[in-house]
């Protein structure tokens, strides 16, 4: 399985206090982001007034993932986001609220450059 082990717990169980979900601060930058998606889900649905029924129906995502995903009891895949990001017609991965993660690191490993690479 993609992630390994580490998909064996929910991203909800890897916030500091999962009961206050999707709210709650979280160490695993997998399970924030997953947090951030939650949330704007959430938003949108708020926003637009709309249904888990509804949003089901007119994403093709079932009902039970979109309730899962919001609760933060599973790890969505790439095409749940994407069905709903269309049909909602709004961004829900984040995309520049998990930089501050990432500033720190190169994004490729410094080598020498008159090494070259191998593979």
């Amino acid at each position: 399985m993609v992630g390994g082990l580490a998909r064996k717990t929910a991203p909800r169980d890897l916030a500091r206090d999962p009961e206050s979900w999707p709210d709650s601060a979280v160490d695993d930058v997998a399970a924030r982001v997953v947090q951030a998606i939650a949330r704007e889900l959430a938003g949108a649905l708020e926003r637009e007034k709309r249904s888990l029924r509804q949003v089901s129906t007119g994403s093709g995502v079932n009902r039970q993932a979109i309730s899962d995903l919001l609760a933060g009891r599973c790890w969505p895949d790439v095409v749940t986001v994407a069905r709903l990001e269309d049909f909602l017609a709004v961004p829900l991965y984040p995309r520049d609220g998990m930089r501050s993660t990432h500033q720190n690191r190169p994004s490729r490993p410094q080598g020498n450059p008159s090494q070259g690479t191998t593979k």
